[in-house]
């Protein structure tokens, strides 16, 4: 039964690579586990911080299976975070053009993340160039951890594997548990990780007329700039949602005129609402506030915890100027 599952499983996906199975051992990520609502926040955590961190080279992630095999995104990110430039083409059209990028890429990553022992790796140029869900994330949260250890991933995140191992006797497989990002560290290092964790966060967990009163200062703050242009906030979890009074806060804090032709001053459909606040997360993004953790959506959806960030963000940038 389990290996008729590895088979039905690549039927519905991708066709069965033969090669792949001639010798050694291979990974299959479990059909269930998918679907799993932490790895896909942990995918779109990753392709947000991807977007972001290449904003400025116009490099656009959709999928990171399809997106990073090649070597492109990878070698952009290495330059931006490291700013090491290495001597590889731009554009590597051609299967061995895209490997020899690989391996020359991922060489200097190896070393960057402080991985010379290949038994600690687990990722390489053959599971990425084809298209590796698992390897791709595994290297993908190593470089988060190294470049940017703020940046909050969403924690405890493990997937059910089928590992295949073929030998001289047969096939034989198993099923095993593959951690993707650990559980936050108990005991003695507790301290420091609750003071990395995310202020609002630790602020949701108090009592309700502590975390009001952090509100209404917030609130205060946000109706103080806007006044001068005749508008008060008096819901800050709904009147945010359209992402109208988003926008016209960050232009007055920041300085500068949004254009009215680019955005909807009186959204009404979920879609111009979504257009208004990921322009706003755009807008924090090229003044250089970054917000961790924070989808469109989740404002448009009106989630307390995610509107709080984006203004606390605001706050604590400008409150004594």
């Amino acid at each position: 039964m389990m290996e008729a599952a590895v088979f039905e499983y690549h039927k519905e996906e991708d066709p069965l690579d033969i090669e792949d199975f001639q010798a050694g051992k291979k990974k299959l990520i479990q059909p269930a586990s998918l679907k799993d609502p932490k790895l896909e926040k942990l995918k779109e955590t990753l392709v947000y911080w991807i977007n972001s961190t290449l904003k400025a080279e116009h490099i656009v992630v959709q999928n990171l299976e399809e997106d990073l095999y090649d070597g492109l995104v990878l070698h952009h990110l290495l330059s931006k975070l490291a700013g090491v430039h290495l001597p590889v083409e731009e554009m590597a059209m051609t299967t061995t053009a895209q490997i020899h990028k690989l391996e020359v890429v991922l060489e200097e990553l190896d070393k960057r993340l402080g991985l010379q022992d290949s038994s600690r790796i687990k990722w390489n140029v053959k599971l990425i160039h084809n298209k590796d869900l698992l390897a791709t994330i595994h290297l993908l949260v190593a470089m988060v951890r190294c470049f940017q250890p703020e940046l909050d991933l969403p924690l405890n995140v493990k997937v059910e594997v089928i590992l295949v191992e073929t030998n001289k006797s047969g096939i034989k497989s198993e099923v095993q548990t593959e951690v993707l990002t650990e559980k936050r560290d108990v005991g003695s290092d507790s301290l420091s990780n609750t003071e990395k964790e995310d202020p609002i966060e630790q602020l949701l967990k108090l009592e309700t007329h502590k975390v009001n009163t952090v509100k209404k200062a917030i609130l205060h703050f946000v109706n103080q700039n806007m006044s001068t242009m005749g508008l008060q906030v008096a819901d800050m979890d709904k009147q945010f949602a359209d992402g109208v009074i988003l926008l016209l806060l960050i232009g007055q804090l920041e300085g500068f005129f949004i254009p009215l032709h680019d955005f909807n001053l009186t959204p009404v459909s979920p879609s111009e609402m979504l257009h208004n606040v990921t322009l706003a997360l755009d807008l924090l993004t090229d003044t250089g506030l970054q917000v961790s953790n924070v989808d469109p959506q989740d404002i448009v959806s009106q989630d307390v915890a995610a509107t709080l960030k984006i203004l606390y963000a605001l706050f604590k940038k400008h409150k004594g100027k």
